[in-house]
């Protein structure tokens, strides 16, 4: 089951020049960098605390310095970024949504009873913690970090299902879509992030306590060990690339040029974080200064958003993998919305009909927010007016008709001729700036030649046609035959 078709075309906010796949993304990127340096941050301060038990000077001090900004920055932004998840992807991506959480509900119930125990157990810290023996304020801190961990845990399995469902697809066992082939890759990288920005933070942090250089380099030592996981980050990373499908991979690795500009971005400043922070940091204890320390953080933020900008764009056509497609349409959905069409059942009317000065134009905008928005705008980010703007009227109508075949990260199109048409006569007018009259196009030839190019695309995903051509896809914007 994948829930109700029309919760794909709800009309929901526009978010101006940007696309709404993008308000997610940004949204994600924040949430993902905070909750990755919470889940460190409980390893970094259980640590610390157990250094205080041996003690280590100054580690008490700045324990407690540290918590409260993980407590105001994680607890506080992390909470807001994640209602601000949910709110989106409920509006964009409803569907989506409402599968994983039909799949998965009692994991999102025991993951959301890990957070609630990180919670209780980090307030308690900061409320209680000065007051406490060390026993207990370790007992706490182990509490807070394996409640932060197994939160990670269960939603990572989540997340990665969407990629790599494995044998979930044969029976719909939910373990089985758990840990799908890329849980641990996918795990152990997550882990090391965490680690990574909860070391560069503290090593910020250090550089603000009122403490002579020697005392703030020796926490530093104890802090850059974090940054040692860092060393079996590219295994985890290959792993990952290793275990998803092979078109996807074929996007990161040159199929898609944004993709493969966002996999090196991620590579290429982890590589440099890595080298930095395990030669120069922990080997030779290079003092790590507080705007040193920002600038690496930066570098961070920048591979974690390329990193969530590869795991998102990899899955393409796809939000599930052969499960539901970024449309959020159904594979086994697009067939017969080829013949009764795509939005013909859609209740919901457009919101400035009064703009288009024909019905064929109305219906187009209906085709292009039920098939098109999530990924794109007419005139701002990603735009279709832009990437369709060097095409020639019948050149248009093919490419859009096989869609799968002109990009191979495309869903193919889920409608008859009528609506493809419609769509193209939706571009053209705006590519001449919406005039204010505009002639409805319905020659019978065009539609047939249209049908025709329908039926050679077919309706299956462009990694099926190939696995059963052994040929590799290819993306094609070549003239009209």
């Amino acid at each position: 089951m994948v829930g109700d078709p029309l919760a794909a075309v709800y009309p929901v906010n526009d978010f101006g020049p940007a696309m709404r796949g993008m308000v997610i993304g940004g949204v994600g990127i924040v949430h993902v960098f905070l909750a990755q340096f919470a889940i460190g941050g409980g390893f970094l301060l259980t640590y610390f605390q157990w250094l205080a038990m041996r003690g280590v000077p100054d580690a008490r001090r700045f324990l407690d310095g540290y918590f409260k900004l993980l407590v105001l920055v994680s607890f506080v932004l992390g909470a807001m970024t994640g209602v601000a998840m949910w709110f989106t992807t409920i509006q964009v991506g409803a569907r989506t949504i409402g599968l994983m959480v039909d799949e998965f509900h009692w994991l999102w119930a025991t993951e959301w009873c890990c957070f609630a125990v990180e919670i209780v157990a980090g307030y308690t810290f900061y409320r209680y913690g000065p007051r406490l023996d060390d026993r207990s304020r370790l007992a706490l801190l182990v509490l807070y970090s394996l409640a932060a961990f197994l939160s990670l845990f269960w939603i990572n399995g989540i997340l990665s299902w969407q990629l790599t469902p494995g044998a979930w697809l044969d029976g719909h066992d939910v373990w089985a879509g758990f840990f799908n082939p890329s849980f641990w890759p996918s795990l152990g990288y997550r882990t090391t992030v965490a680690c990574t920005l909860a070391a560069l933070v503290a090593a910020a942090l250090i550089n603000t306590v009122d403490l002579p250089r020697p005392a703030r380099a020796a926490l530093l030592h104890h802090a850059s060990r974090l940054l040692l996981p860092m060393v079996v980050m590219p295994v985890f990373g290959l792993w990952y690339l290793a275990v998803m499908p092979a078109d996807s991979r074929a996007w990161l690795m040159g199929g898609s040029v944004a993709m493969t500009l966002f996999l090196a971005m991620a590579a290429g400043a982890s590589t440099l974080l890595g080298v930095y922070a395990v030669i120069g940091v922990v080997w030779r204890r290079s003092y790590v200064s507080g705007a040193t320390a920002v600038l690496l953080l930066a570098l961070a933020f920048a591979a974690t958003a390329a990193g969530e900008m590869v795991r998102e764009g990899a899955r393409k056509p796809f939000t599930v993998r052969q499960v539901l497609y970024s449309s959020s349409i159904a594979p086994g959905e697009v067939a017969r919305l080829r013949q009764v069409g795509s939005v013909t059942d859609d209740p919901y009317p457009l919101r400035d009909r009064a703009r288009y000065p024909t019905e064929q134009l109305a219906l187009g905008a209906l085709v292009v927010r039920a098939q098109c928005s999530a990924c794109h705008t007419m005139r701002g980010a990603n735009a279709l007016v832009h990437l369709t703007g060097g095409w020639g009227e019948d050149q248009m109508r093919m490419n859009i008709a096989q869609l799968q075949r002109t990009k191979a990260f495309m869903p193919p199109f889920a409608g008859p001729p009528r609506e493809v048409e419609a769509v193209i006569q939706l571009l053209r007018w705006e590519q001449a700036d919406a005039p204010p009259a505009w002639p409805t196009s319905a020659d019978p030839a065009v539609l047939a030649r249209i049908a025709g190019w329908l039926d050679e695309a077919g309706t299956a995903p462009a990694s099926e046609a190939r696995a059963r051509s052994g040929h590799e896809p290819t993306a094609r914007s070549g003239g009209a035959r």
